[in-house]
C-alpha cells in the first residue's frame, strides 16, 4: 500500500521534511542556549547586584581579570577622581534614547587606578555630537561604591577628542599615559560626598527570563509537525489509491455481470430472395383476391 514512498518524488518530500526539521531543532537549541545565558545573567544580578559591598583589597584581582560569576559585585573604593582624564563614551542608548556615558579614572589610596562609569547623558541640542554639559565628579577624597563590569572590546571606529568609541580600558589607558587596571571597570552605585549635578543613574538589569523558552518549544514543535504533515499526506495518498483500486474492481465486476446477463444476440439468417413471379401467377393472384 505504501510502496509509493520509495518513489523519487516521495523520497524528495522526506528529504525536505528532514532538512526543515533539522533547521527547527538547531533554532530551538539556539533559543535554549540564549535562555541559559539569560538565566546565568539573572542569577548574577540576583546574587551580586544588591549584596554587601566588598573592600577593594578583596576585589583587586577581579579588576585585573573579572570572573563571569563576579559581574555586578559591589566594591567599595577610596580615592580621588582624575577629572582631567574624564571621557564620554559614544552611542550608548538608555531606555531607547541615544546618548553617552561618562567615565572617569579613579586613583585609589592603594596606588592603583580603576575606571568608574558615573552614568548616562542624553544627546545635546547645542553642539552636535556631544552632550550639552558633562557633570564634574566630586573633588577631594571620595568613597565610591561601584559594580564590576567587564572591559569592552575595541571597536574599529574612531571618536573625537575627549570621547571613546567603547569602554576599552587598554585603549583608554594609552590615552591617559598612565596604567589602569584593565580587566574590569566599575558602574557607579553611590559616591560620598554626593554632588548635586549628576549623570542619569543606570537602572537595575532586568531579571525577566523573556520568551526564549516558548520560542524554543515552538521551533521543536514545528520540526515534529513537519513529519506529522508528511505522514498525513502519505496516508491520504495511500487511502486515495485504495479507493481508486476499489472503484476499478467494482466497475470491472459490474461489466462482467452485464455481459453475462445480456449475451450477444444471434445472427438471423439472411432471407433468400424470392423468384420473380410470372405473368400467369400474377393474374391468378389477382383473380384469387377478387373471389373468382
Amino acid at each position: 500500500m505504501y510502496r509509493f514512498l520509495f518513489s523519487s518524488k516521495w523520497l524528495g518530500y522526506l528529504l525536505l521534511a528532514a532538512i526543515f526539521a533539522t533547521a527547527c531543532v538547531l533554532l530551538g537549541r539556539w533559543q535554549m542556549d540564549r535562555r541559559a545565558e539569560t538565566l546565568a545573567e539573572i542569577n548574577r544580578v540576583v546574587s551580586n547586584y544588591s549584596a554587601t559591598p566588598i573592600p577593594f583589597a578583596d576585589a583587586r584581582n577581579q579588576f585585573i581579570k573579572l570572573d563571569a560569576d563576579r559581574e555586578w559585585t559591589q566594591v567599595e573604593l577610596h580615592g580621588r577622581y582624575d577629572e582631567a582624564g574624564q571621557r564620554i563614551v559614544r552611542n550608548r542608548p538608555l531606555n531607547g534614547q541615544p546618548g553617552y556615558e561618562v567615565v572617569v579614572p579613579f586613583k585609589l589610596d592603594s596606588g592603583d587606578t580603576v575606571v568608574i562609569d558615573r552614568g548616562w547623558l542624553p544627546i545635546g541640542n547645542k553642539t552636535p555630537g556631544s552632550p550639552d554639559s558633562v557633570p564634574a565628579p566630586p573633588t577631594g577624597e571620595v568613597t565610591v561604591v561601584a559594580r564590576l563590569k567587564h572591559s569592552e572590546p575595541e571597536l574599529q571606529r574612531g571618536a573625537p577628542d575627549g570621547q571613546l568609541a567603547s569602554i576599552d580600558l587598554a585603549a583608554y589607558s594609552s590615552q591617559l599615559g598612565y596604567p589602569l587596571l584593565t580587566g574590569a571597570y566599575g558602574q557607579l552605585a553611590s559616591e560620598t560626598p554626593p554632588v548635586a549635578d549628576m549623570p542619569v543613574g543606570f537602572p537595575k538589569p532586568s531579571t525577566e527570563e523573556g520568551t526564549h523558552l516558548s520560542y524554543s518549544l515552538q521551533w521543536f514543535a514545528f520540526g515534529v509537525l513537519m513529519f506529522v504533515g508528511f505522514g498525513y499526506a502519505a496516508r491520504q495518498q495511500a487511502r486515495n489509491a485504495a479507493i481508486d483500486a476499489e472503484d476499478a474492481e467494482t466497475q470491472a465486476a459490474e461489466g462482467a455481470y452485464l455481459h453475462a446477463s445480456n449475451p450477444a444476440p444471434r445472427r438471423h439468417a439472411v432471407p433468400r430472395k424470392r423468384k420473380t413471379a410470372t405473368a400467369e401467377e400474377e393474374e391468378d393472384a389477382i383473380l384469387d383476391a377478387q373471389g373468382f
